[in-house]
């Protein structure tokens, strides 16, 4: 009885209780990300704050696997989308939780023109570039080194992979902070101009991953605008106003009230995949998005030094991919908030540049905050 009472008394004076003690269970091991890609090694990254939200990484594309935060009653929830081992990430998809470069979303006619000279990327999509095409950053291994809750990886890009000019040097930095903020900081240097545009390609399911579509997810988007597209989804070149639209997230609304409204826009890219101009000066670090989910009351603040941010619906899942969870993908079973900057930016000289300069750094910032809405 002695023995009882002293564990009770430290655990009351670190200010936690004995059956508070959250329950965490991961469907894979260490051992299912650990391999050798490219001569590098591959492995898994834990880092837990303070409040017991929980984050896992691998230097494979140097993806988010998992994040996990409590719903209203303290359960925790595995909330990002992805898969059980490194080979279930080649299998199926690389593109969950990855970083993608050295340019997101779509280039049209696959190829741009710096100072004269054509560079011809890879066709992946319709005739466009997606992605930076099959070999981009989100496939490579990357060097780690890993500090308590800060983990960096890095990636040498050499001239003329995929089509993209100079020896690029890729730095990215994830922070997990005891505001339960994921923060993530990109780098890129080079030593020949090219277009850079950096993004992490993470789907979320606040319900937890593997649990249906998310379109009951209430959202709002800090932008008055949006980048329209025509039917292959290549920007047109406008920058429209869309608010009291299908596309209007000025406001709340969820994001299956409107999505299979009669607009032009939803009907081309089935669902919502559109980049929203947000309300702010380029570089300032400034609110983006937010997504709620009623039920478990999980609440997600997006905040980035990017433009844009690409909201999108998972409009291609079609139950073919099977998850951590053990159930597929359903379609519109997660969502995206792609901080960027504007799709085809190289073709369009009146979008905000991408063009990094021999010499120059690229920097950027986003950060993905978890809170419980009262």
């Amino acid at each position: 009885m002695k023995l009882i009472n002293i564990v009770l008394s430290i655990a009351l004076l670190f200010g936690c209780s004995l059956t508070q003690k959250k329950k965490i269970k991961m469907t894979y091991k260490k051992s299912d990300f650990e391999t050798v890609i490219d001569g590098k090694s591959v492995r898994l990254f834990t880092m837990e704050n303070e409040n017991g939200m929980l984050v896992t990484l691998t230097n494979y594309g140097a993806k988010i696997v998992s994040i996990f935060v409590p719903d209203k009653k303290g359960r925790f929830a595995d909330v990002m989308l992805g898969f059980n081992s490194i080979e279930d990430y080649q299998q199926y998809s690389g593109s969950h939780g990855a970083v993608v470069g050295p340019f997101a979303n779509r280039i049209a006619n696959a190829q741009f023109t710096i100072d004269g000279e054509t560079y011809q990327l890879p066709v992946n999509n319709g005739n466009a570039c997606l992605h930076s095409g099959p070999g981009n950053w989100s496939k490579k291994a990357w060097d780690y080194e890993k500090n308590g809750n800060n983990a960096v990886f890095t990636l040498n890009s050499l001239d003329g992979e995929n089509g993209f000019p100079g020896n690029k040097t890729a730095k990215v930095t994830y922070t997990l902070t005891n505001d339960n903020e994921l923060k993530i900081d990109y780098e890129v240097a080079t030593d020949k101009s090219c277009h850079i545009n950096v993004t992490n390609h993470g789907y979320f399911n606040l319900k937890g991953e593997g649990n249906g579509n998310v379109l009951n997810h209430v959202v709002v988007v800090n932008a008055n605008k949006v980048i329209p597209v025509n039917n292959e989804m290549i920007p047109t070149g406008e920058i429209k106003d869309i608010r009291g639209t299908a596309l209007d997230f000025t406001t709340p609304f969820t994001l299956g009230e409107r999505i299979k409204e009669d607009d032009e826009q939803l009907k081309f890219a089935g669902g919502y995949d559109f980049n929203y101009v947000i309300n702010k000066k380029v570089g300032d670090l400034a609110f983006a998005a937010s997504v709620y989910e009623p039920k478990s009351r999980r609440y997600l603040e997006c905040f980035t030094t990017e433009p844009g941010v690409q909201l999108y619906t998972a409009n291609h899942f079609a139950e073919k991919e099977t998850g951590k969870s053990g159930k597929a993908y359903v379609k519109h079973g997660g969502f995206c908030l792609e901080t960027q900057h504007f799709p085809d930016s190289p073709n369009q000289p009146h979008f905000p540049s991408t063009l990094l300069k021999a010499g120059e750094t690229y920097y950027s910032t986003t950060i993905y905050k978890f809170s419980v809405k009262k």
